[in-house]
């Protein structure tokens, strides 16, 4: 038997970026946005912290001169009287976070934020950026360029980062602060990460106090302990994170948006300002994607184009289809739409340096084959299915997917409720079985409810011969009618979930719902009605009340 290998998937590789100053960087690109001259003194960013006004976060100038994080405003200002004082802005620096998190989806769209160290809390205010560069670090030169070229764009845009690559994620973000620029190999982390002190654990700072009066300052005199000694005295928050810097365990990293499941993208060697070409290219794209959905039958139904400037700034288009489509002439069409009705519109800048067509969700889409009689009764029916909800994708995303609307079914008794609004775009994206339409009657028989409602019953006086039968004559809107023929009841009893509920108008907030017994009627002009009389006689009212819900055409 020949022997067959099996492939194996590639080594996870992370990449994490150290922001160290995010804080103080923040405010200086805040600041010459606005055409303002960033502040000579060193800029310090406080926090009111156990009742008095603590470092959180210095620039370069304030850290030469020996400023730490943790240290009181007033300290520091007896050390540098000249200091630049700024208040903490948490909402802010997570904002400029997110915002650079989605800029950095350009190299691989699986980007995740890390929080603040637990060693420091209430401390700089730091964040880590993780990227899953796995299986895709060839395509821009190998790790170690790819890795420089995610830096330089990020000192680019005003801001100081520090690198690292290893297998997990904790390994890369310890790495990124103590050994910046790192790239270990699978296995190889431990022998890098060994001889830094217990603080690169980040663990809390009554902890990392214990080991370091325990003569344990570094991860190599830690991990020679006794696992389980450790795991006793400092819980298995410590064996855990040495675990990780081994790269022994690798707990998972949730990205910041979810991963598309297939996209096309185009990179440019110069930002690209002309929104006509960027168009037609993103015609390109939606071929490409097309091309890999009929290899999988299947069909899109979210998408998402992408437009990544230059200067930092992303711009997301999200479009939806009401059916599978496959057809690239459409989807970029629906992208045109989309674009033409942006409330603010989409501006190049300096130009685009990368587009991406993302697919979000897809459904099977099997090929079907077109006969040679063209115009049967069939192919007409599917070509107008097909044209109708063409034109639903269009008037969403030039009105707006709230805007256009359809019926669904609703699983209920109730008719005014048989029906609700949904969006027309909604459809199985939800993935949710929706009820389906009662059964068309055979040809000949009448209707058993109208078409149409009103939108609420219109109370009418009735008569009739027996408390439970059928109108003899009613009156509405004035003028009197007599019963000529009369079928039914249809007896709809309440959702007995819903003790107290408020009916159509009729009664108050709380007021019970009662059992309707439904009277399809044909005066003697031939007009027929659709009633029904509300209350069990004796039992749920003492007098029924009589309403018209809807007429028959």
């Amino acid at each position: 038997m020949p022997d067959v290998s099996i492939p194996s998937r590639p080594a996870r590789r992370l990449l994490a970026v150290f922001l160290p100053r995010l804080a103080t960087d923040r405010l200086a690109i805040t600041a010459r946005r606005r055409g303002a001259r960033p502040p000579d003194a060193p800029l310090v960013v406080v926090r009111p912290i156990a009742n008095a006004p603590r470092l959180v976060a210095m620039d370069e100038t304030a850290e030469r001169l020996g400023l730490t994080a943790g240290l009181p405003l007033a300290d520091a200002r007896a050390r540098v009287p000249h200091l630049a004082v700024a208040e903490d802005d948490p909402a802010a620096d997570a904002a400029l976070l997110a915002a650079l998190a989605s800029w950095c989806e350009r190299w691989t769209p699986f980007v995740a934020l890390c929080g603040p160290s637990e060693a420091e809390p209430g401390g700089p205010g730091s964040r880590d950026l993780v990227l899953d560069i796995t299986g895709c670090a060839h395509l821009f030169g190998g790790e170690a360029a790819m890795l420089q070229e995610v830096l330089e764009r990020i000192h680019g845009l005003g801001l100081a980062a520090a690198g690292a690559v290893a297998a997990t994620a904790r390994a890369a973000r310890t790495l990124a602060r103590w050994r910046p620029g790192a790239r270990p190999a699978a296995g190889e982390a431990q022998a890098l990460t060994d001889p830094l002190s217990v603080a690169a654990l980040e663990l809390p700072e009554a902890t990392a106090r214990a080991l370091v009066g325990l003569g344990l300052t570094t991860l190599k005199a830690v991990r020679a302990q006794p696992r389980a000694a450790l795991a006793a005295r400092f819980g298995e928050a410590l064996t855990g994170r040495l675990d990780e810097l081994a790269e022994l365990a690798d707990p998972p990293v949730s990205p910041l948006r979810p991963v598309p499941l297939s996209l096309a993208e185009r990179r440019f060697a110069e930002p690209m300002a002309d929104m006509e070409a960027a168009l037609k290219v993103l015609g390109d794209l939606a071929r490409e994607l097309c091309l890999l959905l009929e290899k999988r039958g299947r069909g899109a139904r979210r998408l998402e184009a992408a437009f990544f400037r230059s200067d930092g700034v992303v711009r997301r288009i999200p479009a939806a289809t009401a059916r599978p489509v496959r057809d690239p002439a459409r989807l970029a069409g629906l992208f045109r739409e989309k674009l033409a009705a942006l409330a603010d519109p989409l501006d190049p800048g300096f130009g685009f340096d990368v587009l991406r067509l993302a697919l979000l969700d897809s459904e099977p889409l099997a090929a079907r084959q077109e006969g040679f009689d063209a115009g049967g009764e069939a192919q007409d029916a599917v070509w107008l299915a097909a044209q109708m909800d063409a034109l639903v994708d269009i008037l969403s995303a030039r009105l707006g997917a709230h805007r256009v609307m359809r019926f669904a079914a609703h699983d209920t008794h109730i008719p005014e409720a048989a029906a609700r609004l949904r969006p027309a775009l909604a459809g199985a994206a939800t993935g949710l079985a929706e009820p389906d339409w009662p059964a068309p009657l055979p040809p000949g028989l009448p209707a058993a409810r109208p078409l149409t409602l009103f939108e609420r019953p219109e109370p009418v006086e009735a008569l009739a011969e027996v408390p439970d039968g059928p109108p003899l004559r009613f009156r509405w809107r004035r003028a009197l009618h007599e019963v000529a023929r009369a079928e039914g009841p249809e007896r709809i009893a309440p959702e007995w979930w819903q003790k107290d509920e408020q009916r159509d108008g009729q009664g108050e907030a709380g007021e019970r719902a009662l059992t309707r017994d439904y009277f399809r009627v044909e005066d003697t002009g031939g007009r027929r009605f659709w009633l029904y009389r509300e209350g069990l006689y004796g039992r749920e009212a003492a007098r029924p009340r009589w309403f018209l819900h809807g007429l028959f055409a």
